[in-house]
């Protein structure tokens, strides 16, 4: 097989990066090796920031999006029992977030691709690269317990935070950062209304609680749990007492609750991969970085990856520039610093941490009444979290 650009992952990621280059001319093929009713399985987060949302409409494949996606113009803080809502739109100049569910993106380019005839391959085991340090790279996988050679002229690493692509990387070309949080979220799925009609985050004695949804039927909500803490001890009926106790009076009556379709546990981790480019090697999404979901910025950054990097490939292919690609690496992560930043800054405000004590929850809850105090402070949470320009 011979392509132009070697997608490793089909994702978000992978996906969006092919539909765009798709849409300019260049032959991508995709290679991932879960099944695509796997892929589609993942529950992930939703809430896109406009420059996504714009995006998936320069992908061609916004119509579901526009026409099921909720727009939303505020946030709300929860502390002390009371409730805050930050004006999104009003202080940033009427930039709003959607709410859209990560499945619903990922299908939506799946079919796209489909329908444009391009190449993916799904269950391709055992990937493995080679020559990306030099002009011809090459990626060796098994399909159906068959050998296959891709040639390619560039690799794009969008297979995930354990994926092959920064695995491949000798370990003195690059450098990681990380800190995991001694804390995870037990999140719950269920086919009933949401509590409120934007996001409400809270900070609570009990610990942190998120109020989501994925539409105006069906809710995503998220309690602070131990890292460790297992699934099976959590019985519906507990999960729903528990998140009420952390809400304020009108929330806690307005709750809805019914069977939950998914429950799991997610630790939180902050984790940067430097550089992002290896000779014709790039990493994008969760491949180069993980941000806790706090900000609401996991999809979002890699998003900003894949138009960095897409961009750079049409200019490279269409124009006959390296510019774009010399310059990928240096620019996505001056955006991803800043958002790991924001989504690290989110997380202490918001969480208890077992070893800041009394004295660390008081610095919260004087944080928390600034920010909702100052229209300056609201700006600067309501700038980061509408998303940062490109």
């Amino acid at each position: 097989m011979r392509t132009q650009v070697a997608i490793i992952g089909a994702g978000p990621a992978g996906l969006l990066l092919g539909q765009l280059l798709h849409r300019e001319g260049i032959d991508a093929v995709i290679l991932e090796r879960r099944s695509a009713d796997y892929v589609l399985g993942r529950i992930r987060a939703g809430v896109l920031e406009s420059g996504t949302v714009d995006l998936i409409a320069r992908a061609g494949c916004d119509q579901r999006l526009r026409q099921e996606g909720l727009p939303h113009d505020g946030v709300n803080l929860c502390f002390g029992g009371a409730r805050h809502r930050i004006d999104l739109a009003g202080l940033t100049g009427g930039k709003q977030v959607t709410v859209y569910g990560q499945t619903e993106v990922t299908r939506d380019l799946m079919e796209a691709r489909s329908a444009g005839g391009a190449r993916t391959v799904y269950e391709a085991a055992g990937v493995h690269l080679e020559g990306f340090g030099g002009s011809r790279p090459v990626v060796h996988f098994l399909k159906g317990g068959i050998a296959q050679t891709l040639e390619c002229d560039f690799i794009a690493g969008c297979d995930g935070f354990h994926g092959v692509c920064r695995q491949s990387v000798p370990e003195r070309a690059i450098e990681t950062f990380e800190r995991v949080y001694p804390f995870g979220w037990l999140g719950l799925l269920a086919d009933v209304p949401p509590v409120n009609e934007e996001l409400i985050y809270v900070n609570h004695e009990d610990g942190f609680a998120l109020c989501s949804m994925r539409s105006m039927t069906r809710s995503r909500y998220y309690l602070q749990c131990p890292a460790d803490e297992k699934v099976e001890h959590w019985s519906d009926q507990r999960f729903w007492e528990a998140l009420r106790a952390r809400l304020d009076p009108e929330a806690a009556a307005a709750l809805t609750t019914g069977p939950a379709l998914e429950k799991s546990v997610a630790r939180l981790r902050s984790f940067v991969a430097e550089p992002l480019r290896f000779g014709r090697l790039f990493l994008a999404g969760d491949a180069a970085h993980i941000v806790p979901p706090t900000g609401a910025k996991g999809l979002n950054l890699a998003a900003s990856d894949i138009r960095y990097l897409s961009e750079a490939l049409v200019e490279y292919f269409n124009g006959g520039s390296t510019a774009g690609l010399d310059a990928y690496s240096t620019k996505a992560l001056a955006r991803i610093w800043k958002a790991e930043r924001f989504s690290w800054w989110m997380t202490s405000m918001l969480h208890r941490f077992p070893e800041v004590g009394r004295f660390g929850h008081k610095i919260q809850l004087a944080e928390l009444e600034y920010l909702v105090s100052s229209e300056a402070a609201s700006a600067s949470l309501a700038e980061n979290y509408v998303g940062l320009p490109y």
